[in-house]
C-alpha cells in the first residue's frame, strides 16, 4: 500500500500571540499522535508544525489512505461453560459470538489456551484498518480537543443559527493526502485544497495548494506568508541584526518578545525609527520597557550596552517607500515616552523616605498586615540578620534599605509598570543621595526573582533579600498558605530556592534553623499566627534536594548529605564532593551497609542510646579492636571535620572496615548480661556518630 504525505491546515482570524507557538506544536503532535495510533502512520513519520497568525497546519509523512487490518483477541469464557459434554456450542457462547458479530460457524475455530486455572475458549478475528478519511476526522478533532487554549469563543457560522466554539473564528479548512482532497469537517467548514495568504500583500486570492508537498512554498510565493514559526522567527533574527549592524547599534535580547513578534506577522520586515534623545535622560530600563511592552519594538543599545534613541520595528507589510509605516511608529511611540518622562520628573519631587507612611495604607495581606507592617518586620529580620554577619554599618545599611525597599510601589511610575519595581527605587535612592550600598540594595532586595537570576551585588542587598524572602516563607507557613500540588500563588518555592542560593553560592555563616526562628520572632504580635519553623525547615530542605539532583549529583549523593540537614547550606558542595569521594573507595559499600545495620539496631532499643563506652565490659576481641580503631581513627576524622576538609574526615572511615567487620562476625551485641549489652550498644552509637558527621553513610547503600 502506497504512502502519500498528509497537509492539514485551519485557516482562523488572528490567534493569540503569546500563545501561538504553543497551539502550533499541540496541534500537529496530536494529529500526528491519533494518526500514528490508528495505525495510519508509522514510527518513523515525521511531523512538521506550521503557525501563523492566521493558521494552524501540520505536515505529516508517510500517511496510508487505509491501515492495515489489525488482528484482534477476544477472551470469551472457560471451555467447560462454552461447551457442552458433546463438544457442541452453549447459549452462553453463541451469545457471546453474536455480541462480537459471529455466529455457530466460528465455534469451530475457536481457539483454546490454558491460563493456569483451565482452558479458555479465544476468538481471533481481524479488525478492519480505519481508512484515511475516517482517521483524519478523528484526529482533526482530537487535535482541536487538545489544543492548550485558556478560554475559547462562541460564534455563528454562515448557517446564521448554528453556533461553534473555538479560541477564533475559523474560515477555510486544507486536507491533502498527496493531491487528493481528503473529505473531513470541523468547526462547520469542508476540506478542500484553497486557503488564504497575507490580508494585503498575498498575489492571488484565494491560494490554492497543489498537494501537501508544495504548501510552505505556495504559501510563500502566492500568499506572501512564512508559514513556519522557527523559519519566521530566524528571518526576524536575520533582519534585526542586518538593520541594527546598519543602524550602528545591536538589538535587545528578548526570546519572549521575540516569539511574541513572530506570532504578530506573517512576513517580517524590520524597520529603523527613532525618538528624541531628550527621552534618554529617563532611566533606560523604563524607556526599553514601555517599547518592548506596549509596542513590541526592539531597542538599540550600543556596545556598552546603553539605549540609543533608536529602535526597530517589525513590520507585517513591505512598502515600496516605508517611510509612512517608520513615522506612524515614530509617532506612535512618543507619547509613551513622554509619560514615562512625566512619571519619572513628578516621582523625584518627593523623596522615597516621605512615601514610607503610605504603605500603612496598602493591604498587604489580610491576615498579615499592611505593607507598612511587613516593612518593619522585614527591617527587624534584617537588622537580626546584619548583626549575625557584621554588625555596625552592615545594621545601620541593611535597616534603612529594608525600611525604603517597598516604598517606590507607591510611586506613578511602578503603578503603570510593577515590572519596575526595585529597580525605580534604586533611580530614586540616589536622586536622594542615600548611601550607594542602600540603592543598589532597594533593587536588588528580589533577587533571585528567577531561575538563573543573579544574586544581590552586596552585602547589604543579600542582607535584606534574605529577609525579605524569609518573612514571605514564615508569614505564608504561619497562615497556612502552604503550597501543594502545582499551586504556588505566593512563590513559595522560589522564595526558598532564593534563600537556598544565597546562602550557599554567598557560603554564608548563618544557620538555616536560627534565621527561621528570628524570622518567626517578627510574627509575635500577629493574631492567628502560628509557628511552623518544623514544616517550613521540611519544606527548605525539600527544595534543596531537588536543586541538587538538578544540578547532577545522584539521588543517594543528596539524600546522604541532606538528610543530615545541614545548618550551614555553604558547606554542602563540600559535603557531596567529600561523599562521593567516599563512594569512590573500596571500603565504601561495607562501610555504608555497616552503617545502615548499625542503624537499624540502634533504632529498636526503647531508649536513646548514649555514646559511651566502658573499657572494662569490653570482653570479645573483635570489640577491643573496634574501640582501638575508634580511639585512632575519631579524633582525626573530627580534626578533619572541624577544619572543613570533609573529604579528609570520610576517608579517615576507610581504616574501620576490617575492624566493623569483625565486630559483627564475632561479637554478640544483644548479650544476656544487661551491662555488656549496654556497652557494646554504646559502642556502636560512638561508631554511628563518628561515620554520620559529613552524611548519612547509610543512604549510600544499595
Amino acid at each position: 500500500m502506497t504512502a502519500k504525505n498528509l497537509l492539514l491546515e485551519l485557516f482562523v482570524e488572528e490567534l493569540p500571540p503569546k500563545a501561538l507557538k504553543k497551539l502550533g506544536e499541540a496541534f500537529s503532535a496530536a494529529l500526528a499522535n491519533s494518526l500514528k495510533k490508528d495505525g495510519l502512520t508509522g514510527d518513523n513519520a515525521a511531523v512538521t508544525a506550521y503557525a501563523s497568525p492566521r493558521r494552524l497546519a501540520a505536515h505529516v509523512t508517510g500517511v496510508l489512505a487505509v491501515a492495515a487490518d489489525k488482528p484482534v483477541v477476544q477472551k470469551l469464557m472457560p471451555v467447560a461453560v462454552g461447551l457442552d459434554a458433546s463438544g457442541n456450542a452453549t447459549p452462553a457462547l453463541l451469545k457471546k459470538l453474536s455480541a462480537l458479530g459471529a455466529d455457530a460457524s466460528a465455534v469451530a475455530a475457536l481457539r483454546r489456551e490454558n491460563d493456569g486455572k483451565a482452558d479458555i475458549l479465544f476468538y481471533d478475528s481481524l479488525a478492519k484498518g480505519a481508512t484515511l478519511a475516517e482517521g483524519l476526522q478523528k484526529a482533526v478533532e482530537a487535535a482541536l480537543a487538545a489544543l492548550p487554549i485558556p478560554k475559547v469563543m462562541s460564534y455563528q457560522l454562515q448557517d446564521g443559527w448554528s453556533s461553534v466554539n473555538f479560541v477564533r473564528p475559523a474560515h477555510a479548512l486544507v486536507a491533502l493526502h498527496g493531491a487528493d482532497v481528503v473529505p473531513v469537517s470541523v468547526l462547520g467548514l469542508k476540506s478542500g485544497n484553497t486557503t488564504k495568504g497575507h490580508r494585503f500583500e498575498a498575489a492571488v486570492d484565494p491560494v490554492r495548494i497543489a498537494d501537501a508537498d508544495s504548501y510552505a512554498e505556495t504559501l510563500k510565493r502566492d500568499g506572501a506568508v512564512i508559514a513556519s514559526f522557527a523559519e519566521r522567527r530566524a528571518e526576524i533574527v536575520r533582519q534585526l541584526a542586518a538593520a541594527a549592524a546598519q543602524a550602528g547599534g545591536k538589538p535587545i535580547e528578548d526570546d519572549a518578545l521575540l516569539d511574541e513578534v513572530t506570532a504578530l506577522v506573517e512576513r517580517p520586515n524590520v524597520l529603523v525609527g527613532q525618538f528624541e534623545e531628550e527621552f534618554l535622560a529617563v532611566p533606560q530600563e523604563c524607556l526599553i520597557l514601555t517599547m518592548k511592552a506596549n509596542q513590541k519594538y526592539f531597542p538599540l543599545l550600543d556596545a556598552a550596552g546603553k539605549l540609543t534613541n533608536k529602535f526597530l520595528v517589525v513590520s507585517n507589510i513591505s512598502p515600496a517607500d516605508a517611510s509612512a509605516v517608520i513615522g506612524g511608529n515614530e509617532r506612535v511611540v512618543r507619547p509613551r515616552l513622554a509619560d514615562a518622562k512625566f512619571f519619572f520628573d513628578q516621582d523625584r519631587k518627593k523623596s522615597l523616605e516621605s512615601r514610607v507612611v503610605g504603605l500603612s495604607k496598602v493591604v498587604y495581606h489580610n491576615k498579615l498586615g499592611t505593607q507598612g507592617e511587613r516593612m518593619q518586620r522585614v527591617a527587624a529580620i534584617a537588622r537580626a540578620i546584619a548583626e549575625q554577619l557584621g554588625g555596625g554599618e552592615l545594621v545601620q545599611h541593611a535597616e534603612q534599605a529594608a525600611v525604603l525597599a517597598k516604598a517606590d510601589l507607591l510611586t506613578d511610575m511602578v503603578g503603570e509598570f510593577p515590572e519596575l519595581q526595585g529597580i525605580m527605587g534604586r533611580y530614586y535612592a540616589q536622586h536622594d543621595g542615600l548611601n550607594a550600598d542602600v540603592a543598589d540594595a532597594i533593587e536588588d532586595h528580589y533577587k533571585p526573582r528567577f531561575a538563573g537570576d543573579s544574586l544581590p551585588r552586596g552585602r547589604v542587598g543579600t542582607v535584606v533579600a534574605l529577609a525579605d524572602k524569609l518573612e514571605t516563607l514564615v508569614g505564608m507557613f504561619g497562615i497556612g498558605q502552604i503550597p501543594t500540588g502545582d499551586k504556588d500563588p505566593f512563590a513559595l518555592r522560589r522564595h526558598a530556592l532564593g534563600v537556598i542560593r544565597m546562602l550557599a553560592e554567598g557560603n554564608l555563616d548563618l544557620p538555616l534553623d536560627s534565621m527561621l526562628t528570628v524570622a518567626n520572632a517578627a510574627f509575635a504580635s500577629i493574631e492567628g499566627f502560628k509557628p511552623a519553623e518544623a514544616a517550613l525547615a521540611d519544606f527548605v530542605y525539600d527544595r534543596l534536594a531537588g536543586s541538587l539532583r538538578e544540578q547532577g549529583y545522584t539521588a543517594q549523593e543528596v539524600d546522604a548529605v541532606v538528610s543530615q540537614r545541614p545548618q550551614r547550606l555553604g558547606d554542602i558542595p563540600k559535603r557531596l564532593a567529600a561523599v562521593r569521594a567516599f563512594s569512590a573507595l573500596p571500603e565504601a559499600a561495607a562501610l555504608a551497609a555497616a552503617n545502615k545495620r548499625v542503624g537499624n539496631i540502634l533504632k529498636k532499643v526503647d531508649n536513646p542510646v548514649e555514646a559511651v563506652v566502658d573499657n572494662a565490659l569490653l570482653k570479645e576481641a573483635a570489640e577491643v579492636a573496634l574501640h582501638d580503631a575508634l580511639v585512632d581513627v575519631v579524633p582525626r576524622a573530627d580534626a578533619a571535620f572541624v577544619t572543613g576538609d570533609y573529604t579528609e574526615s570520610l576517608s579517615a572511615l576507610a581504616a574501620l572496615r576490617a575492624p566493623v567487620d569483625a565486630f559483627f562476625d564475632g561479637v554478640m551485641v544483644n548479650a544476656d548480661d544487661p551491662a555488656l549489652r549496654a556497652n557494646r550498644l554504646g559502642l556502636l552509637a560512638k561508631l554511628h556518630a563518628a561515620m554520620n558527621q559529613v552524611a548519612d553513610l547509610s543512604k549510600l547503600s544499595a
